[in-house]
């Protein structure tokens, strides 16, 4: 007869197998939730699931590297770099050589098990196919048309217009053919009459004798007339005009002044190049008002200094930028934001479109469509309000003083 305490015994032990396979999948799915929330505090800022970001798409990593080497490369991915590993340099190098933030010391064994399985769990994802909805045409009175402006090749032109383009250029040569047999049957005609000194002074004559090879229209005459005293260590001076061409652009040239000054200064008629230059920079400002994304975009924000908006900010900067920039803003991948030297400007404007747009060259993300204007304006504030707090380990200054 069996014993009833080995059969307790078996039936126990049964049904405590059977309840680690029933909750093994709640525990799984449970160190993904905690991975989940680790990840977005420390790693959604340089990382993405399925896209490049700052560093590379983490979808299906651990297939291709394996789950000791990414606990080792999420503790400290330097140490590998500088091991040689061969995966860990590729890495480095192809994006742009920014150093991964060593999380060996602010996250535990489990917290970096906890962000592995987020990874697996997201990477078994089956992909969601986005279907784009038809664009639907604009009902609105006052939607004003978009005129796309392209290039015309020459020859695409329209039959008319090539036609009058060919017959003009007919006309023109035409007309050449014409002056110049006028003037090989008429030179002749004049015979030595064009030798004459009032022909040769004429008009006429000189366009003749420029056609012909004489300079005389365009350098004038050398009348060798020798100024009377202006012999000096044998050196004469001759009085000879000015070349023609010369001084018709000097009259040209006191013409146009003339006409610049009745313009721009006495009628007024004209803008000068300061209010030129007012003018274009309110245009400039009426567009940057259209188009809230143009990163030159004139902003007048003031810095916020009530407690509620700065620890907002903290929570936010905590949250979105302590991993690149340190917990205290000492600096770690990115620049230190406690000093008073700034790479892209120290103002409260310049902040904001730091973080609006990014420095996608240097690894900075941009935050729009993630962080709202007072989000991004709160840590902002928050990030001046650091200055000078001289923290521990703080990296050394970069960029110009403010």
């Amino acid at each position: 007869m069996i014993s009833l305490k080995n059969v307790f015994r078996k039936s126990s032990l049964a049904l405590v197998a059977g309840l680690l396979l029933v909750s093994s999948p709640a525990v799984q799915a449970q160190d993904a939730v905690a991975g989940k929330a680790i990840f977005e505090g420390n790693c959604q800022t340089c990382h993405s699931i399925d896209a490049d970001v700052v560093g590379p798409a983490l979808k299906d990593v651990h297939k291709r590297r394996g789950d000791e080497w990414l606990v080792k490369f999420i503790k400290n991915s330097q140490e590998l770099v500088q091991a040689g590993d061969k995966d860990a340099v590729a890495v480095y190098e192809k994006f742009n050589k920014i150093p991964m933030p060593a999380f060996g010391s602010s996250l535990s064994d489990e917290d970096v098990a906890n962000v592995i399985a987020y990874i697996k769990a997201e990477s078994d994802k089956p992909a969601v196919a986005v279907v784009a909805e038809p664009a639907t045409p604009a009902t609105d009175a006052n939607a004003e048309a978009v005129v796309v402006e392209e290039e015309v090749a020459f020859m695409d032109l329209p039959p008319v217009l090539l036609f009058t383009f060919g017959l003009a250029a007919v006309i023109i040569l035409l007309t050449i053919l014409v002056l110049v047999m006028l003037f090989r049957i008429f030179v002749p005609m004049l015979g030595d009459s064009i030798y004459d000194e009032d022909f040769r002074e004429s008009l006429a004559g000189r366009v003749l004798f420029l056609m012909r090879g004489d300079a005389t229209l365009m350098t004038g005459v050398a009348k060798d007339h020798i100024h009377s005293d202006h012999d000096f260590d044998g050196i004469q001076e001759y009085d000879n005009d000015l070349p023609p061409w010369w001084k018709m652009m000097f009259y040209v040239t006191i013409v146009f002044g003339i006409g610049y000054m009745l313009h721009f200064h006495v009628f007024r008629t004209g803008a000068l190049q300061e209010e030129e230059y007012e003018m274009e920079m309110q245009q400039a400002a009426l567009f940057a008002a259209k188009n809230a994304d143009d990163p030159n975009a004139v902003t007048n924000y003031e810095v916020l200094s009530d407690a509620a908006a700065l620890e907002s900010g903290k929570s936010i900067y905590t949250t979105n930028c302590a991993a690149c920039h340190g917990p205290e803003g000492q600096g770690t991948v990115g620049p230190n934001l406690t000093d008073e030297y700034w790479l892209h400007g120290g103002d409260v404007n310049d902040i904001f479109k730091t973080v609006k747009f990014g420095v996608p060259a240097k690894g900075m993300v941009p935050w729009q469509g993630k962080l709202t204007k007072d989000q991004i304006l709160e840590v902002s504030s928050y990030i001046l309000s650091i200055q000078g707090t001289n923290p521990a380990n703080a990296k050394e200054p970069q960029g110009e003083k403010m």
